[in-house]
């Protein structure tokens, strides 16, 4: 059996992808990852087939763009900018390298042309959401950038509204194209297209925990939790040396990182900096886009590029992040607290889960400053409470594990719908 993988979005949405690539390949598996030119490197480097879709300098000029971030008109821009342009060429490659009975296609949720190539075609596709935000429940309370849904609303009356809005705001956006080229392909029209067609019909894959996002009575029959795949390119990426000499140096350092893909966070990294000053901690800024770094730093603090996650967490004494569903599980995994500042999407969301979960704290990234940032830092680094529970939500983490059901439910989804 041939799989083709097909991620879409930055590095907390490719990552996972490229574990289970590996994990595949050394399964003996045939695998091929078709994904933005942004990151043919890291796929070369793991020796794994590689197809573009999308060119570096496409996903470079998104990056740019601040609206990515925005809180009210980030979905939107995502929409417009990230999924639209995709539908055609994901949709295009799979119907070029479609073998039936000998391929199976594991695609993230929003690369739409997966999910009508599985409608024309007859494709096994395995949809894949990375977060509990992207299973549409009733029930749940979840927390979305710039809504404020009531508790006490009945679940029919979650389901009425949300049914609504993606029928009248989101569907004018996204089902524009998807619809257009369902025409073209003698296909009739989708609807509630982001809230339950995005699902394929072949299986579902969501790759965390379920005591991270538990199941709901409205759940898809065919969703399959299996974990955090926790791959971030440790053993295959260049770690400056100086950044094991720093943390030598002294006490375990606070990191502070707002997301891969984010060239818009100079207001966070200065409030960041004063706040280690005030509180007299060591710290790390994470960034591969030093534009967004004071020019001037402490000897207390430095900037790196970046170092994967799982190396470098252990040796932290906190994370502070946007919520990012990479960073969230990487931060889980190394047992350390977590102050979280989240922008938009699936952020909000993570940040109440890992309140809930009792590892974390959250400031809003509009109103994150150096004030409440040390305030919340130094409540969180004195709390035994969140320590411990930190390490014992650590314990629950087994990334071999599982990367292993992630394999297995792929294959067993691709058996059941040759």
């Amino acid at each position: 059996m041939r799989y083709l993988l097909v991620p879409l979005g930055s590095s907390g949405d490719v990552h996972p992808f490229l574990g289970i690539a590996a994990a595949l390949r050394d399964r003996g598996r045939d695998v091929t990852v078709a994904v933005n030119g942004w990151f043919e490197p890291v796929v070369r480097r793991l020796g794994l087939n590689y197809v573009e879709i999308g060119t570096a300098e496409e996903f470079r000029r998104a990056l740019d763009d601040p609206l990515l971030w925005h809180p009210k008109h980030g979905l939107r821009y995502v929409i417009e900018q990230g999924i639209v342009p995709a539908i055609r060429p994901i949709y295009q490659l799979i119907s070029e390298r479609y073998i039936p009975g000998e391929t199976v296609v594991v695609a993230a949720g929003i690369a739409l042309g997966a999910r009508i190539a599985a409608d024309k075609l007859g494709v096994p596709v395995v949809t894949v959401q990375l977060q509990p935000l992207s299973i549409f429940t009733a029930h749940e309370h979840p927390v979305y950038p710039n809504m404020n849904i009531p508790r006490w609303w009945p679940s029919s009356f979650k389901r009425a509204f949300f049914r609504f809005g993606h029928r009248y705001v989101v569907d004018p956006i996204v089902g524009r194209e998807v619809n257009a080229l369902r025409r073209e392909l003698d296909l009739p029209p989708a609807r509630r297209i982001l809230l339950d067609w995005w699902q394929s019909p072949t299986g579902i894959l969501g790759l965390y925990p379920d005591w991270f996002g538990p199941p709901q009575p409205d759940r898809p029959d065919r969703l399959r939790l299996t974990g955090f795949p926790l791959f971030d390119e440790a053993g295959v990426c260049e770690i400056d040396p100086e950044l094991g000499d720093f943390l030598d140096q002294g006490d375990p350092p606070i990191v502070f990182t707002f997301g891969s893909a984010m060239k818009h966070a100079h207001i966070l990294f200065q409030e960041s900096v004063r706040a280690c000053e005030s509180i007299g901690r060591r710290g790390i800024l994470l960034t591969k886009f030093p534009e967004q770094i004071p020019k001037s730093l402490p000897r207390s603090i430095r900037r790196f590029d970046y170092a994967p996650l799982s190396e470098l967490l252990p040796r932290a004494s906190l994370i502070v992040h946007h919520g990012g569903i990479g960073t969230s599980a990487q931060a889980l995994a190394a047992g350390i607290p977590q102050l979280v500042a989240p922008f938009t999407h699936d952020q909000p969301d993570n940040a109440a889960r890992l309140e809930r979960l009792g590892v974390a704290r959250t400031i809003p990234a509009l109103l994150y400053r150096s004030e409440n940032a040390s305030r919340e830092i130094g409540h969180i680094l004195s709390s035994a409470k969140i320590a411990e529970r930190a390490r014992e939500i650590a314990k629950r983490i087994d990334k071999k594990q599982s990367l292993e059901q992630a394999c297995k439910a792929i294959e067993e989804f691709g058996e059941a719908n040759p």
